[in-house]
């Protein structure tokens, strides 16, 4: 499925494996993970926390610590090769054209400079654009972003910002180069749900606007519902299931799809419906289990589950899920536990 998507993907990436060597152990973040972003897309990468979806993003970005060793076939951005790049080659396409809007906005932002500072500088840096114009365009920029009285804010410190506008601020950070990819890492974490609602509706609408490609990470499956074109579901270091948003909402295939579901409320079906929490607790990464990640928590899991990684199980052009039942044999054994 990767390879017939290949020709029109922004981003596409082979086997990517990211490793932990700590404290004399190897911490096994992401195991083989092959995925594409195509051209205005947005993909979202969703799962529990510690699956490895910020690791793998960070580890395409070159944004890894000295302990970390990233190993992939391919990590191919349009027709450049990342995996093979020096720092310095990496830099020059991070920020310009690959940008990423990290986890906390407080942090991300540093609290001694302007807003205007963390602006003008991305804008020095890689538009080569003098003080005054980088000044006009990050007004602009926050413009874009819906932050009012850009002139004022400006000047202001990241502590005088609410937390929806430091999320704004970050995103206008991102914009400045135009990049042709966006990842986005949990942009609505820590925000209320009115603000959460306003960041996801400004990212689709600057996707649109800017014609680029976006990744959102989340461990939210409702955040995506009606912002994502494909969704990757991540779990113990592997993609478990893959397929466009409707498939997977409407027609999921992987045990931990169906659980990640059950989990969220739905009220516009009207239905008092109990909502499921998935037993146990996610695998550790320094000593992954043999088989299956999800084997142990899995309701349907046998023996030859544990005896390897199973291969991807192809539904469509665009679906395909990490299970060794098929789609009939697990509905079959679902009306049994019923």
């Amino acid at each position: 499925m990767e390879e017939n998507n290949k020709n029109h993907a922004v981003l596409s990436a082979r086997n990517v494996h990211t490793t932990f060597h700590t404290h004399g152990r190897s911490v096994q973040a992401v195991r083989g993970v092959s995925f594409h972003v195509e051209h205005k897309e947005i993909l979202a990468v969703v799962g529990e926390s510690g699956s490895g979806k910020s690791v793998l993003m960070k580890s395409i970005m070159g944004l890894m610590p000295d302990n970390a060793e990233v190993v992939a076939d391919e990590i191919r951005f349009q027709e450049q090769e990342l995996s093979t790049m020096t720092p310095e080659q990496l830099r020059k396409i991070r920020g310009k054209e690959i940008a990423m809007v990290f986890q906390d906005p407080m942090t991300a932002l540093n609290p001694l400079r302007t807003i205007g500072y963390h602006l003008v500088e991305v804008l020095k840096r890689h538009r080569k654009m003098n003080g005054k114009e980088a000044q006009k365009e990050a007004i602009e920029v926050l413009k874009q972003v819906g932050i009012s009285s850009p002139e004022k804010r400006l000047m202001q410190y990241p502590h005088e910002f609410s937390g929806g506008m430091r999320q704004r601020a970050l995103i206008a950070m991102a914009l400045c180069c135009k990049p042709k990819l966006l990842i986005a890492d949990e942009p609505t974490t820590a925000l209320d749900v009115t603000i959460q609602a306003q960041i996801l509706e400004l990212l689709k609408k600057i996707q649109e606007e800017n014609g680029m490609s976006v990744v959102l990470i989340t461990h939210d499956l409702g955040v995506v519902a009606s912002l994502s074109h494909r969704i990757c579901v991540m779990y113990g270091g592997l993609i478990m299931e893959e397929g466009l948003t409707d498939e997977i909402f409407y027609a999921p295939k992987h045990p931990y799809t169906k659980a990640l579901l059950r989990a969220i409320p739905r009220p516009q079906s009207g239905s008092r419906e109990r909502l499921e929490s998935i037993p146990g607790m996610a695998p550790s990464l320094a000593s992954p289990p043999p088989g299956c990640p999800f084997a142990e928590r899995c309701k349907f899991a046998c023996e030859t589950c544990n005896q390897g990684i199973p291969q991807y199980r192809v539904y469509s052009d665009t679906q395909r899920a990490m299970c060794i039942f098929s789609d009939e044999e697990l509905s079959a054994m679902e009306k049994e536990v019923q």
